[in-house]
């Protein structure tokens, strides 16, 4: 293989990378100088040339003059007598530059050289393959159903790099044939083989996000943010979100008219149901909205340890409570506090004095109350434990135990998520 034939066969190589010329010339360069070091030790005395949009390339080897049957490095010195076969002028210690062709290195080492070239393409592909997909992780992707398997489905986008969307990242009711167009978002890149693999997901709470931007223009320009989701992939979610401009209404630009804008993202989603509510800095008010489509009647709110004892009516426990425990999951995961669910309590007409739990509750614990001015059931029940403890000076773990037994003679704890 003469010179002229490399450049030609590297631009084959070139053209089905895509890779740009200043790269060309530096995989190109870096190959030979491989070789060159592979049979001479070093390349550092070569001057080598390339010119891909010619289809040039040169490779001069220089090498300094010495006294004939001095030479120690061949590849470094040269003969006075073979020097003036060259140029009959040159002198002991200067330097003679001479044209090297690839034939004259063997044939060993042009394979070697089109292996190292085929490797560094191959790296360099990669590598760019790798960041592409690492500056789209988070975003959503078109690809299309190219070979499906029991436990992943593996994709390729419109460049024909593969990607994989396991199992475990599709949606319980996705079905895909062959050939089907899908949309996705890039979770992660990972090394396989040496070769970068994206790995997709439709499960993940940021689909869902990304699809909002996609398909509500106020949320793609940053009118509206979209401050947290919670989901059950192909069952429930719920999304809260929030606008900085007071004109705009974040949830009716999401819903659409009659729900025009929500409905392509119901679709994508495999009729996924979805609750978009406005987001509040108010705790309170963002946890009742959370819980809709019930009614919350009061609670308790525990900022310090995240939890909170949310009061419905008996008709309204079901709805809070959603099917399989959705509603309550999706409002716990949302406003970040974990809830609990209780019997709004009714208005009785007689209350029960403290002394009727004589039985249950130590008389000290009860002259406590009493010194307090809580004298009846239904009065202490109308304090947070964390105030009852702070009244009384008692602990809270006897508070505790004191609340349980007075809520037991009026109400039933429904559910605790």
């Amino acid at each position: 293989m003469d010179n002229e034939a490399l450049i030609d066969s590297f631009s084959v190589f070139k053209d089905e990378k895509n890779i740009d010329r200043a790269s060309l010339m530096a995989i190109l360069e870096e190959s030979i100088r491989c070789v060159l070091r592979k049979k001479y030790d070093s390349s550092k005395n070569y001057d080598i040339i390339v010119n891909p949009d010619q289809g040039d390339l040169e490779i001069w080897r220089n090498r300094i003059v010495v006294q004939d049957g001095t030479v120690k490095d061949v590849n470094k010195e040269i003969e006075l007598s073979a020097a003036r076969k060259i140029e009959i002028d040159f002198e002991i210690g200067e330097e003679v530059t001479e044209k090297v062709e690839l034939k004259s290195l063997g044939r060993r080492a042009i394979l070697s050289l089109r292996q190292n070239l085929l490797s560094k393409i191959n790296e360099y592909d990669n590598t760019n393959i790798y960041k592409k997909f690492k500056n789209k992780i988070g975003d959503i992707i078109n690809v299309e159903v190219y070979h499906i398997l029991p436990k992943q489905i593996i994709m390729r986008d419109e460049e024909q790099n593969e990607m994989i969307l396991p199992k475990q990242e599709q949606i319980p009711n996705d079905f895909f044939r062959k050939g089907d167009p899908v949309r996705a978002l890039v979770k992660r890149v990972d090394w396989k083989d040496n070769k970068p693999l994206a790995i997709l997901s439709r499960k993940d709470d940021s689909f869902l996000e990304e699809l909002f931007k996609l398909e509500i223009p106020e949320v793609s320009e940053g009118l509206i943010t979209v401050k947290k989701v919670a989901r059950i992939p192909g069952e429930k979610a719920k999304v809260s979100v929030d606008s900085y401009d007071d004109r705009i209404d974040p949830v009716g630009a999401c819903v659409g008219m009659k729900g025009s804008r929500i409905h392509p993202i119901v679709r994508e989603l495999k009729n996924e149901n979805i609750d978009v509510i406005n987001y509040t800095t108010n705790i309170q008010l963002y946890i009742t909205r959370a819980l809709s489509p019930a009614k919350v009647s009061m609670m308790e709110v525990n900022e310090e340890h995240k939890y909170v004892n949310v009061y419905v009516k008996l008709e309204e426990i079901s709805k809070a409570i959603g099917r399989g425990g959705q509603n309550i999951r999706l409002a716990s995961q949302l406003t970040g506090y974990k809830i609990h669910i209780f019997r709004d309590l009714p208005s009785y007409e007689d209350d029960v004095e403290l002394t009727e739990f004589s039985d249950e509750i130590e008389p000290e614990v009860l002259e406590r109350f009493h010194k307090v001015g809580l004298t009846t059931a239904k009065s202490v029940l109308n304090y947070r434990n964390n105030d009852l403890s702070k009244r009384t000076n008692l602990e809270e773990k006897i508070i505790n135990k004191v609340v349980s037994i007075l809520k037991k003679e009026f109400e039933e704890e429904i559910y605790n998520n």
